[in-house]
């Protein structure tokens, strides 16, 4: 049983960025006549102080209660703003869907008994509450007690369940029930009238202040300063008002489209139909045939393959594979199991699907999994809207200043009062006086200043073809320290220029082959790595995909052909198959088919296909990716002895370095690939060797550096790329200076009797080598920095988790000078950004 204390506040969202507290009131009428009267009596300002005080209006309004009975809450972020906000709990009734509802004693007629949408339902009288915060429905959920999120599949789901309980649909009545407790699948921007947009400025307490200013010195006969100030307020207030009504139609034109879109819907027990997406609910089944689409919600595919651009989210125009959910028998949520990498099954809002490909179960299937503002586009369409509240330490100290012109001006009120009651003054007139003192120590054209500034700013920006989403922001940008950059298309050129492969020996590496000298490569596993362990793909004839793939694909001289095109009866790949082009000088066999593909994951670091020879009867499997991570998965004895000189020698140039592998499936089928093990197929093989390519920097990444460094701005590298790589890159292009010293920082974690513990490698440049002896003997830290500030950390993926895990009081030192973060899996990279705001 929960406390009163406890059924009288909660938690929402909670561990997200936007953490909430929650607080139950249920309305006094006794206390709302109370504050009536003070309304009245206060000539207004007691309504003004609730307006800008919400929590201040709760607690004089209405009595704490349990949220379970409350009619209103109060919610209270989680950071140290501690901002309130004032919510009325709504109801929806559920009286169409009596009949059915009630038919057995379960009471429920969802696919899941345990949705969220069942336990929501009151009953006998068939009601859910509700709030609304921030375009996110909450329901109330008489099973666990507390508001839960809607609009969003449950993420304990099981693979397994989300195949058996949502893969054949959900029945309409079912849809329809959802739709009204989770809401529409929209993504709508309210354009405010300018009278509302008015009103929420002038009623800001700065203006309120302003105001007040204006009528005090008029009324004392200071004309000239207090027209001034109103023209300025009363320009700047009319160019903000402009500026935000122009962006909020803006961001309304660019999601309007959004919610007119159609969609394919399958329902249990009957044909597939075609509707409006705004119809979506967690939980259907939407059929994606076609290409060039948008998705209008957040899906699992369960059925198919689908390749996407999923540009609007990471920026990069890059096809995306995206793989059917597994069937894995297994109660770990589906999100477990799959690991970090979850998102290689899911179809994101927004994102625009290329082509899909079906299976012999039929089409490309999805399961909807968010819709409306829940979704990924919606989330980034309410940061928008909500932006994350900035706690600057310029906050802060522009408070504190505030307070001392306060205590300043009080001391000069108190003065100034002692000599006026010494010379007999009447108190009106002290009290006027005071006031024009208290107005004059803070100055009530800072607000209109500011304002002038910010949009003089954005006025900048703008030619520079910069917008601004949150021009408030704008001045923030001078208390900047720090800036974090990837680095493959960001510091170097989006393309590659391949160098050449180096084919394993077995004991040693073979001499590398040029780019120039690739007709000298004959027929192989190593060639045939080449030909199809890639996630090329043809569209409209022309070949699109990851630039190294592109390079190392063209280099063969072999074509591709997709399942969207004609292909040869023998060919029955589902994925593509590729075979020697005009300008191939190998021809030994016909073409091979890729039967199945494991798309490249960052979180795995690799990439595998499994292939068979055209009119071939062997399977065959080959790997591509980060070489340590390939050597791994390779029998010992393939591995070339020099295997690590050789990689350090290239890294250290500041080479991209892939390696290949390849095996045989000795007990493979085609008809059951999916089935079998990735552990398995993946496990065993032999090194092929090394593909090297070149990313070269671009022109101005160098220049801009150097310009940041300047500025005393700190440059950071945080890549998915090799540490020795990045580390060359990095003193390339200025984020490590020539003259300084690289500290490849080891954290490992405990082994059998030995604990975890932490190794320091100084990384030796030809031109340091005769200090590095002396230079070893004083490192050193001391608060949190090095003794010696001219040195530099690299550190790679796992050993920021190790020392996330065994170092914590040590992880704030390494990034108070760690300039390199390499082989960062997606997830490692959003946890850094946030420990580097976390520095102080």
């Amino acid at each position: 049983m929960k406390s009163k204390v406890q059924d009288h506040q909660d938690i929402i969202n909670e561990g997200e960025e936007n953490e909430m507290e929650i607080f139950g009131y249920r309305i006094s009428i006794l206390w709302i006549i109370l504050c009536v009267i003070g309304y009245f009596l206060s000539g207004g300002i007691l309504l003004l102080l609730f307006y800008w005080k919400p929590e201040w209006s709760i607690w004089a309004n209405c009595v704490p209660s349990s949220l379970e009975k409350a009619n209103v809450v109060l919610l209270r972020t989680t950071d140290s703003r501690k901002k309130y906000t004032r919510k009325k709990v709504r109801w929806i009734t559920l009286d169409q869907f009596k009949d059915s509802l009630q038919c057995d004693t379960q009471g429920f007629v969802m696919s899941d008994k345990n949705s969220i949408v069942n336990r929501a339902i009151r009953r006998p009288d068939l009601r859910v509450k509700f709030i609304r915060v921030q375009k996110i429905r909450f329901v109330w959920d008489y099973s666990k007690k507390k508001y839960e999120k809607i609009g969003t599949l449950e993420e304990e789901h099981s693979c397994y369940s989300i195949h058996s309980k949502y893969g054949s649909g959900l029945k309409k009545e079912e849809q329809d029930l959802r739709r009204l407790v989770c809401g529409q699948n929209t993504i709508e921007v309210e354009v405010a009238p300018l009278w509302k947009l008015f009103i929420n400025k002038v009623l800001n307490l700065f203006y309120v202040y302003q105001f007040f200013t204006v009528v005090l010195w008029l009324a004392e006969g200071y004309l000239g300063y207090a027209i001034a100030i109103l023209l300025l307020t009363c320009c700047t207030i009319t160019l903000s008002l402009m500026e935000l009504r122009q962006q909020s139609t803006k961001l309304h034109n660019l999601v309007k489209a959004h919610n007119d879109m159609k969609v394919t819907v399958a329902r249990r027990n009957e044909d597939c139909t075609q509707t409006e997406c705004q119809y979506l609910v967690p939980g259907d089944i939407i059929v994606l045939k076609g290409k060039n689409f948008f998705m209008s919600c957040d899906a699992i595919l369960i059925n198919g393959t689908c390749i996407v651009n999923e540009g609007m989210l990471t920026g990069e125009c890059i096809p995306v594979t995206k793989t059917q959910l597994p069937h894995a028998d297994d109660t770990m949520s589906w999100k477990q199991y799959a690991g970090e990498d979850y998102r290689r099954h899911v179809l994101f809002c927004g994102t625009e699907v290329i082509r899909t490909e079906s299976t012999a179960q039929g089409p490309a299937r999805a399961v909807v999994l968010r819709t409306g503002f829940n979704t990924t586009k919606g989330d980034m369409v309410r940061s928008i809207l909500y932006p994350k509240p900035l706690n600057f330490k310029l906050h802060r100290d522009v408070k504190w200043f505030f307070i001392f012109l306060g205590f300043l001006a009080i001391v000069g009120i108190l003065y100034s009062v002692i000599i006026f009651v010494q010379r007999k003054v009447s108190a009106w007139r002290i009290i006027v006086e005071a006031l024009v003192l208290l107005t004059s120590a803070i100055c009530p054209i800072i607000p209109a200043a500011l304002t002038v500034g910010i949009l003089y700013g954005q006025s900048r920006l703008k030619k520079k073809n910069i917008f601004c989403i949150s021009p408030d922001r704008i001045n923030m940008c001078g208390q900047l320290n720090l800036f974090c950059f990837d680095k493959t298309g960001t510091l170097t050129e989006d393309g590659l220029d391949l160098m050449g492969i180096i084919p394993s020996g077995g004991v040693c590496f073979q001499e590398m082959i040029n780019h120039d000298q690739m007709n000298q490569v004959r027929w192989g596993p190593l060639f045939a790595a080449l030909t199809c362990c890639h996630s090329v793909i043809s569209v409209d004839g022309k070949y699109q995909g990851d630039p190294l793939d592109l390079k190392m694909f063209e280099a063969t001289g072999w074509v591709l052909q997709s399942t969207d095109e004609e292909v040869e009866e023998e060919c029955t790949s589902q994925n593509m198959v590729v075979y020697p082009g005009p300008n191939a000088w190998i021809n030994t066999v016909k073409g091979i088919n890729v039967l199945l593909q494991y798309p490249f994951s960052s979180a795995l670091q690799r990439m595998s296909v499994i292939t068979e020879v055209i009119n071939g009867d062997e399977l065959v499997v080959y790997m591509k990716g980060a070489p340590e991570m390939v050597a791994s998965f390779c029998k010992p004895e393939t591995v070339p002895k020099e295997f690590a000189e050789v990689l350090e020698v290239y890294t250290f140039q500041g080479l991209r370095v892939l390696g290949l592998a390849f095996k045989t499936l000795t007990n493979g089928n085609r008809d059951d690939l999916e089935s079998i093990d990735r552990e398995e197929i993946e496990s065993n093989m032999d090194f092929l060797g090394l593909l090297i390519l070149e990313n070269r920097l671009k022109p101005e990444t160098r220049p801009v550096l150097e310009e940041l460094n300047a500025a005393n701005i700190r440059t950071v590298m945080i890549t998915g790329d090799n540490i020795q790589t990045a580390t060359t890159v990095a003193r390339n292009c200025a984020v490590i200076s020539e003259h300084s010293k690289v500290i490849l920082v080891d954290a490992q974690g405990p082994n059998g009797s030995s604990p975890a513990s932490v190794t320091w490698k100084l990384l030796k440049y030809p031109q340091n080598e005769k200090h590095d002896k002396l230079q070893e003997m004083f490192i050193d830290f001391e608060d949190g920095k090095i003794r010696n500030n001219d040195y530099h950390f690299s550190v790679s993926g796992k050993t920021y988790e190790n020392l996330q895990k065994y170092f914590p009081d040590l992880l704030p030192k390494i990034l108070m000078n760690g300039s390199v973060f390499a082989r960062m899996s997606p997830g490692q990279k959003a946890a850094i950004i946030d420990d580097f705001r976390n520095l102080e």
